[in-house]
């Protein structure tokens, strides 16, 4: 008979019997496991400014759509989430489809990079990429997809330069930084920015993973690693696993002054929302953004609630502005099988009806 928590000591001995053998297969699997390596499609470097490099990819086939579409991802984590693996690539979704797709690489900045402002970000490295597509296209205006915090570069920017973006995606993207469910933002609030500025000066990497880990504590900390033993009789899955960490891992360190403007401005002060977001001399007000937007937000998501994103629909000034909502996470959104069923086409179809 079961007892009240429905275990009984036949049940916990199989469940201790399998776990030996997962991990005696462990033994197995991990000594052909070599390093994993990132990164599925091929891509060329096409501009550089300094650390900053803009890569086209290279898919099996050459692109039919004319107008060229950037990928502006957030400066805290290394933009290869888009392009992960094989079969977890937005990027190769949307090349099999007939996109023409760049990616943004923003490098590791270090200690002579501590000055480096938002303006440097958005009109410097973003608006000299777009410039570049822009001559080597022959288009005024190209397509612009910013993710997360890229998004929120990407949304400044084609508020600062409207003529140089035909259409504007965001992709996971924060503009309301005071939800209730915003948990990054709550711990924002209290820090004393200058000081903690000040004293780091460039912001560590450990620091920024230890602060999004602690977000999730047992799921990021404790169930996904007693969750590998389950996978440890499958290379690939454990393959899987390390590249996914490894990521995580990889993360660069943040430019001090840039990192000081962007908590002050934004989850601060909710400058989208209430005004006095400052890029160098000029005042970025949303209103100017009338190319059209599609704008993708994540139900499941912990960093940046569907709220947040949806914020968006309320302070742009296109009259043609589309929701799409995506079932899973932040992460999910680029690497589940479901976002690499939805999300490409999604993006494909929609810009495929306003091309030129």
């Amino acid at each position: 008979m079961n007892a009240p928590l429905h275990f009984t000591a036949e049940s916990l001995a199989e469940e201790a019997m399998g776990v030996q053998s997962k991990l005696r297969a462990g033994l197995d699997t991990l000594r052909q496991v070599e390093d994993v390596d990132y990164g599925a499609t091929a891509k060329d470097e096409v501009w550089r400014d300094g650390r900053v490099v803009l890569y086209r990819f290279r898919g099996e086939r050459a692109p039919t759509a004319t107008v060229p579409v950037l990928i502006a991802y957030a400066l805290v984590n290394r933009p290869y989430m888009t392009d992960l693996q094989a079969d977890k690539s937005i990027v190769r979704g949307l090349l099999e489809r007939g996109e023409d797709v760049y990616i943004l690489d923003w490098g590791y900045p270090d200690r002579s990079d501590r000055y480096l402002e938002l303006e440097d970000y958005i009109q410097r490295f973003l608006g000299g990429a777009v410039d570049h597509l822009r001559r080597q296209s022959g288009h005024d205006a190209i397509n612009l997809l910013g993710i997360c915090q890229g998004g929120a570069f990407s949304l400044c920017y084609a508020a600062l330069n409207p003529a140089k973006v035909r259409n504007l995606i965001t992709m996971v993207t924060p503009v309301d930084f005071h939800t209730e469910g915003n948990m990054l933002s709550h711990w924002t609030q209290g820090i004393d920015v200058d000081q903690f500025v000040d004293t780091l000066g460039n912001v560590p990497a450990d620091l920024m993973n230890w602060c999004y880990l602690t977000l999730k504590p047992w799921r990021l900390f404790v169930q996904k690693y007693v969750g590998l033993v389950d996978i440890l009789d499958n290379r690939q899955a454990v393959e899987d696993f390390l590249r996914m960490e490894k990521w995580i891992f990889d993360s660069p360190d943040l430019a001090g002054e840039a990192f000081r403007q962007f908590i002050k401005m934004f989850y601060q002060a909710n400058g989208f929302l209430k005004g006095g977001i400052r890029i160098g001399q000029r005042e970025v007000d949303l209103s100017r953004i009338t190319m059209p937007v599609l704008n993708i937000y994540a139900l499941q998501d912990h960093l940046v609630p569907p709220a947040a994103s949806q914020a968006l629909g309320g302070l742009v000034a296109t009259d043609d502005y589309t929701e799409h909502s995506f079932r899973g996470g932040h992460i999910g959104i680029y690497v589940s099988g479901r976002a690499q069923r939805e999300v490409p086409e999604a993006i494909h179809d929609w810009l495929a009806q306003r091309a030129p």
